[in-house]
């Protein structure tokens, strides 16, 4: 699979508005990043070599909703971690999820299946997404996801996602 030199500055071109969208807030808060392009990193195998260049896992993102798909979580943890709902919904205390339709996805983060990230979160203005975070990916030092798309990937510091990333979006996440 293709993957890019490192690189520790915005891309030039954006190939999706929630890619400028992220990038932008990334740089209007000086959060330092390192970020490849790739081939297609869809799946967590793809994955594995774009956290080893990266020098941190890529994390698995994933869009849950409710029944009546008017309540949202997105869920990070990590890419070798099985998800399971009842464990989930017993750790929150809620009934059952499912993973949300691609449309939902799209319509309320941006993204579509095979690209979600914490960082499209940026595109959730009316707070209608709750963030739950592995405590394992919340103790770490850094991580990898996408950049919204399946094609490119960013590292951070886990202290600049919690401290200044998730505040300028008004998320906080819940730690399970």
């Amino acid at each position: 699979m293709f993957i890019s030199e490192i690189k520790n500055y915005s891309p030039e071109e954006f190939s999706s508005e929630t890619k400028r969208a992220i990038f932008g807030k990334l740089d209007a808060l000086g959060i330092p990043f390192s970020r490849v392009d790739t081939g297609d990193g869809t799946t967590m195998e793809a994955c594995i070599p774009i956290g080893e260049a990266l020098g941190a896992p890529v994390v698995k993102t994933v869009f849950l909703t409710n029944r009546q798909q008017n309540k949202f979580w997105l869920y990070v943890t990590s890419g070798d971690k099985p998800f399971v709902t009842r464990d989930f919904c017993g750790a929150l205390g809620i009934p059952r999820v499912s993973f949300a339709p691609e449309e939902l996805l799209l319509s309320v983060l941006g993204t579509p299946h095979g690209a979600t990230t914490v960082l499209s979160l940026v595109n959730d203005k009316d707070g209608k997404v709750q963030l739950v975070m592995d405590k394992a990916i919340a103790d770490s030092e850094s991580f990898s996801c996408t950049d919204g798309t399946p094609f490119g990937f960013i590292r951070l510091e886990t202290r600049d996602l919690s401290g200044r990333f998730l505040p300028s979006t008004g998320h906080e996440a819940i730690i399970i």
